[in-house]
């Protein structure tokens, strides 16, 4: 649905998609079973699995670890990246050089409206003191993109990079868990620290953007939507 001319909050309840899910996850068993396993172990248990997978990715600093095991154990995985028009340059340079790099499967959505044309209808980025224009921002540049990615798509797996230490929200979840839609979310790298991190991208000599902002967090420590939002 097209964004109206001048911007208004948009009052529609929007649910998340439901997506056709034929297996039931014992999240227990599988948190118990891996929670000293490594990253590899994790992505090679799904690349065993039957069900439809894709990973999410947002080129932010240190993105290429994660990019980086699955490009060498789920090889051609498709990879969605929510561009909302918004990142800087240095992001884009990364992101160009980790495609043909790691030769990964992008699947690359964008907002159905042009960055110029919401800066016209929000007057810029909203601030984080305007609640419901920053959420009918974030809605429109991140959540209904990847809606549409999920439609097309249809995962009953979703793997990405997100650690427990990166928000508040994500300290409650765990190597597993499952969204209100019934996708299973893994998240291989959820314990690593961020030395952790840093010691893989020297290993493995990956590039890693030094100038990244994501206008629908503001700041560190927020949640996009991605993961709360079903």
């Amino acid at each position: 649905m097209r964004p109206p001319s001048v911007w208004e909050p948009d009052n529609r309840v929007w649910g998340p998609i439901q997506h056709n899910m034929s297996k039931q996850f014992d999240l227990d068993n599988l948190n118990a079973r891996f929670a000293d396993a490594s990253a590899g172990d994790i992505l090679r248990w799904v690349s065993e699995r039957p069900e439809p997978t894709i990973a999410t990715t947002s080129f932010g600093p240190r993105s290429a670890v994660i990019l980086h095991l699955i490009s060498e154990h789920l090889p051609g995985l498709p990879v969605v990246w929510v561009d909302s028009g918004y990142n800087m340059r240095d992001t884009y340079v990364v992101a160009e050089q980790l495609i043909r790099r790691l030769d990964l499967d992008m699947r690359v959505y964008v907002p159905g409206v042009t960055t110029e044309r919401l800066n016209v209808m929000m007057g810029g980025i909203p601030t984080l003191d305007e609640p419901d224009k920053h959420a009918e921002f974030t809605r429109l540049v991140k959540l209904e993109p990847f809606e549409r990615a999920l439609g097309e798509l249809e995962p009953s797996i979703w793997i990405s990079g997100i650690r427990k230490d990166d928000t508040d929200f994500r300290r409650g979840l765990d190597h597993f868990s499952i969204d209100a839609r019934g996708i299973l979310k893994v998240a291989p790298v959820f314990n690593w620290s961020d030395e952790q991190l840093d010691d893989y991208l020297a290993l493995h000599k990956l590039p890693s953007c030094r100038h990244y902002f994501d206008p629908t967090k503001v700041e560190s420590g927020r949640e996009c939507g991605l993961h709360t939002a079903a």
